[in-house]
């Protein structure tokens, strides 16, 4: 099995599963994620992914054995399969946490960087391998890379094709943690059972809000604000909240996830 999936209280762990090709991608693998990411979609009681790689790496980016003598019609082809696949990972309704094990190459640095958050080990690297092989960042690399580090940082990664640590990938902004490696899976599996245990439709609406801000004037996200708060408040996490501060406990917001209606 290419990809594994396992259910754990209120969220759901998906591992890239190809540990002997340091989970490079796939056609077969990019549907078998695909197929994972919808079931947990429909799954009301998950309310969070994480999203690892087996064995030594997080995943190496697309297999070349799959495109060694392929022409420039069936790479066009290839990315048929996975860019939905990024844009599916950024419309969940649910938080996505990735947790980066290894080397993340190429279209693996990408699928990594859709996630919500992104936590890596020490020992973890993200390449924008493509112009070692003559190709531009896909699956989302020239979108993802100006807006989380700069373009001028951007243009580097890109066209170097030089490794980032994950310490430096957290300090620039790229991720948002770097972690000792024995610590990388505990801490990630704490977060999404955290994340998963806060307002889920809360979660949703801030996904929603924080995904527009990117092409929205101030007064445009001003209006999207007011319009997703409404839909927040009216919520009855939102009265559970403000209870559970003046009460001084922990809340205990629903346990089912509520889907909302996306822009």
């Amino acid at each position: 099995m290419t990809i594994l999936v396992e259910n754990f209280p209120g969220y759901r762990r998906i591992t890239l599963n190809r540990p002997e090709r340091l989970n490079a991608l796939t056609v077969e693998m990019a549907a078998a994620l695909s197929a994972a990411l919808d079931e947990a979609e429909a799954d009301k009681s998950c309310r969070a992914l994480l999203l690892t790689g087996a064995g030594r790496g997080f995943c190496a980016g697309q297999d070349l054995n799959e495109i060694v003598g392929a022409s420039a019609a069936d790479l066009g082809r290839l990315l048929e399969h996975y860019h939905p696949l990024i844009l599916k990972i950024r419309a969940l309704s649910i938080p996505v946490v990735c947790a980066v094990n290894g080397v993340a190459a190429g279209a693996g640095a990408n699928l990594a960087l859709a996630g919500d958050i992104v936590l890596a080990a020490r020992s973890a690297s993200f390449v924008e391998a493509f112009a070692r092989i003559g190709l531009i960042p896909d699956c989302g690399g020239t979108w993802f890379l100006p807006r989380l580090v700069g373009t001028a940082r951007a243009r580097a990664l890109a066209m170097l094709a030089e490794p980032l640590p994950a310490e430096t990938a957290a300090e620039w902004g790229l991720i948002w943690r770097m972690v000792e490696d024995e610590r990388l899976l505990p801490e990630a599996e704490a977060l999404a059972a955290r994340l998963a245990s806060q307002a889920s439709t809360a979660l949703a609406l801030t996904k929603r809000a924080l995904d527009a801000a990117l092409g929205n004037t101030l007064a445009q996200q001003l209006d999207l604000e007011g319009e997703l708060q409404l839909k927040a408040a009216t919520h009855p996490d939102h009265a559970e909240g403000v209870r559970a501060f003046l009460e001084k406990r922990p809340a205990a917001f629903g346990k089912a996830r509520v889907e909302t209606q996306s822009a």
